[in-house]
């Protein structure tokens, strides 16, 4: 039976042969296998979306390809609207997992678009070729609809030691092989979040290359079906107990390390090559950049307004609402909710066109800000939740099964709540483990710790890359003294 859906036709892609390991053992049906199914169910009831009639416009827009709907992610803004409207399609898939689903391939299809949106002042003199390789990958995707990640990250083996410097060449990514119709490479790279669930794998190095890591330097594409290369998965954190674990059921995205191994791409999907300056020039994109982060930042809101609902309904339902400290936490995580939505409404209100391409981006500053609040708010969010739950987290029994097992009337009698039945209350509070202390739920504090680099790091650059000038000038004009007319001090 052909595929119908959307969803259906999602299903069909995953069976190409790709190499999932996992504990050891290659899955040879991903849909199907425990520790994937729920995540596939989730993707694909989402990718159905697209066709129902109360959503499919919001989510959507006419491929000028194909002419039929595609993706607002693959959008291109050329107005204030556009952003809106990829602001929706964000929002609808990030409410329906509660912001629990980072990778859903809208941050990566939102780098493809900027990067196709940047296609002629990108890629370097020496790759002639780039504008049109990313245009024809742009548009394959867009009308394919196919789903992707990034594996940017080298993985950890001797951080104090750059690639040229490494004892063993292979301890990072790089071209071992090339002839007139691709590159051979080998190596590794982390964290690819969703591997197993996507089409495609955006390649390239997140750091900074010199000129003398030409080998390491290159930026492709491939299908995680390729021959050669192997997604190596964490341990699964899925559960097929629905009621007792209903994160953990539905929205494990998988981490995976990709490897390498002697792994083939052709030249059409090489978009860079030996050329780690264009490369930087493409990680450092506006477009790419902007777009991506405004992503990140909708998907933010939708999991701190999930934490705070939480929360409230957890002190609701032990009657503590009306303590003040309780009042000033709760009042904590809807300032966290508050200071991002309006970062957001700031970004996209001061959206302008980008000066080379009339692309309409939504400002960087503000998302920026808001990315690296995120960093510091979740944790935060988290505590607080883990606070007003308190011992009630361990006041919870094995399953909620046994609210009619052979002592449920016990059950039901000890584990109610102020104004909820028991039923409510062991159900809320089995939602609020699977938040805060289950695997999935750890997973997802440290994700968001880290998912955009080190946070010392992105507030270190938010600092190096912000114009400082427009905060300093008033002060020196105050005390005489204007950027302009000070002279530089003499050197002893």
């Amino acid at each position: 039976m052909n595929p119908t859906t959307p969803g259906q036709h999602y299903r069909t892609r995953l069976n190409d042969g790709r190499t999932v390991w996992l504990a050891g053992e290659r899955i040879a049906d991903v849909p199907g296998h425990p520790a994937f199914k729920g995540t596939v169910d989730t993707v694909s009831s989402l990718l159905d979306l697209q066709e129902k009639p109360d959503t499919r416009d919001d989510l959507t827009f006419v491929s000028p390809g194909s002419g039929k709907p595609v993706n607002a992610a693959f959008l291109v803004p050329f107005g204030k609207e556009d952003i809106l409207r990829r602001h929706t399609a964000f929002r609808i898939w990030s409410d329906a997992t509660f912001g629990m689903m980072s990778r859903l391939s809208e941050y990566s299809r939102s780098l493809l678009t900027g990067w196709y949106a940047s296609r002629h002042r990108l890629g370097g003199d020496a790759r002639k070729g780039f504008a049109d390789k990313i245009a024809r990958y742009y548009e394959q995707s867009r009308d394919g609809d196919w789903l992707s990640t990034t594996a940017l990250h080298d993985p950890q083996i001797d951080r104090s030691k750059g690639p040229s410097e490494a004892g063993d060449p292979d301890a990072y990514l790089r071209v071992v092989k090339q002839n007139r119709e691709g590159i051979w490479v080998r190596g590794a790279k982390m964290i690819a979040t969703a591997a197993p669930y996507v089409d495609e794998i955006f390649v390239f190095p997140f750091h900074r290359r010199s000129s003398a890591d030409l080998a390491y330097s290159t930026m492709f594409a491939v299908p995680v079906g390729t021959p050669g290369l192997h997604v190596v998965c964490r341990e699964s954190f899925a559960s097929d107990r629905h009621e007792d674990y209903p994160l953990s059921s539905k929205y494990d995205e998988m981490d995976a390390v990709i490897i390498f191994d002697d792994a083939f791409v052709p030249w059409e999907r090489v978009f860079i090559h030996d050329d780690p300056d264009a490369i930087w020039k493409l990680r450092q994109d506006p477009a790419a950049v902007a777009l991506s982060q405004h992503q990140t930042v909708v998907r933010l809101i939708s999991k701190l307004k999930f934490v705070t609902a939480v929360a409230n309904e957890i002190s609701t339902a032990i009657g503590v609402t009306h303590h003040l400290h309780v009042q000033e936490k709760l009042g904590e995580l809807l300032v966290q909710v508050e200071t991002i939505k309006a970062l957001l409404a700031v970004s996209e209100e001061l959206a302008e066109p980008d000066r080379e391409t009339g692309v309409w981006l939504p400002a960087i500053d503000p998302l920026t800000t808001a990315r690296n609040l995120g960093s510091r708010y979740y944790p935060r969010a988290i505590g607080i939740l883990r606070h007003l739950a308190a011992g009630g987290l361990m006041q919870t029994p094995a399953t909620v099964a046994e609210l009619d097992g052979p002592i449920g009337t016990l059950v039901q009698k000890y584990y109610r709540g102020a104004d909820i039945p028991a039923s409510e209350r062991v159900r809320l509070f089995k939602l609020a483990w699977d938040l805060i202390a289950s695997p999935l739920g750890s997973r997802h504090e440290l994700y968001e710790i880290f998912y955009s680099g080190d946070p010392v790091r992105t507030y270190a650059a938010q600092y190096l890359g912000y114009n400082k000038t427009k905060l300093t000038d008033p002060v020196w004009k105050l005390i005489g003294n204007a950027a302009n007319d000070r002279v530089p001090a003499a050197k002893e």
